[in-house]
């Protein structure tokens, strides 16, 4: 194959969408949650599907993941249909869903080294020993998840799934119930998977979760995608702020992340550390 025709046939590779849906309809005893979801995801990207609680963002997930069967539409995920090779779809995608699907009775190595065993994978103890070092747990490979913060066992439930490197790995709302710093670190280890080339699609309801992580952001409202752009396409949807001079006050996250000396969201060094109030600057 020469050279204009390899660079043509990467290019319409890239074209074709990880994940494809189009007029997913879905109704619970009559009721409708997906009234004709639309959605395109492009391959090695972060796409938020945002919505409010019951906005139908798990349905959707669900579906994709062959978990569900819609009512009506079509949806595939790299090239495979969801409803007619549900078995290859599988093969091919990972799910976290919103609360970390780990043993606590078992170690973290434990818990990976026997995902690789249930996927017939060659070196089970190599591929865990790799996936605690790529997730910063090897010090705590050993510990039984039942001593894991919540950050840790997320990270441990994250890397499971990515047991077998799938290309597609479907996030639904990873963050509830965590703490700022868990929150943080689960915000790293999805910049990591994008900046590695894996497709996921992330579902929440933090605003500012999807600002931090996506490369495009569609909103689901009353079963149907309303919107879907990136930050700064959603952004030009309003008229243009008018510029003022404001004093920018600390936000509670600056605070707590401050006092608590945690790293910032881009992994860095913890914050610096700031007086504690008119009792400490008394004691010097």
């Amino acid at each position: 194959m020469n050279a204009p025709a390899a660079t043509a046939e990467a290019s319409a590779e890239a074209a074709v969408p990880a994940i494809s849906v189009r007029g997913l309809e879905k109704s619970f005893r009559g009721l409708p949650v997906l009234r004709g979801v639309d959605l395109d995801v492009a391959p090695g990207t972060v796409l938020a599907l945002l919505g409010s609680n019951g906005a139908g963002k798990t349905t959707v997930v669900k579906i994709l993941a062959t978990l569900l069967e819609a009512d009506a539409g079509t949806a595939s995920v790299v090239g495979y249909d969801v409803g007619a090779q549900a078995a290859q779809v599988r093969g091919s995608i990972s799910l976290t869903g919103q609360f970390a699907a780990v043993d606590e009775i078992l170690t973290g190595r434990e818990n990976l080294t026997l995902m690789a065993r249930l996927r017939h994978l060659a070196a089970p103890k190599r591929i865990a020993d790799d996936l605690l070092a790529r997730f910063s747990l090897a010090d705590a490979g050993g510990r039984r998840v039942a001593t894991y913060s919540g950050g840790m066992r997320r990270r441990l439930d994250i890397a499971m799934s990515l047991i077998g490197s799938p290309p597609v790995v479907f996030l639904d709302e990873p963050t509830t119930g965590l703490d700022p710093q868990a929150r943080l670190e689960v915000w790293r280890t999805v910049k990591d998977l994008a900046a590695q080339g894996t497709t996921v699609l992330l579902t929440t309801q933090y605003l500012d979760e999807a600002e931090h992580l996506a490369d495009r952001i569609a909103i689901l409202h009353e079963g149907r995608i309303i919107v879907d752009g990136t930050l700064a396409e959603l952004r030009r949807l309003l008229p243009p702020a008018r510029v003022e001079r404001v004093e920018k006050q600390p936000s509670l996250e600056d605070v707590f992340l401050a006092l608590t000396g945690a790293p910032d969201t881009a992994g860095g060094s913890p914050a610096p550390r700031v007086p504690h109030g008119p009792t400490e600057r008394g004691q010097r």
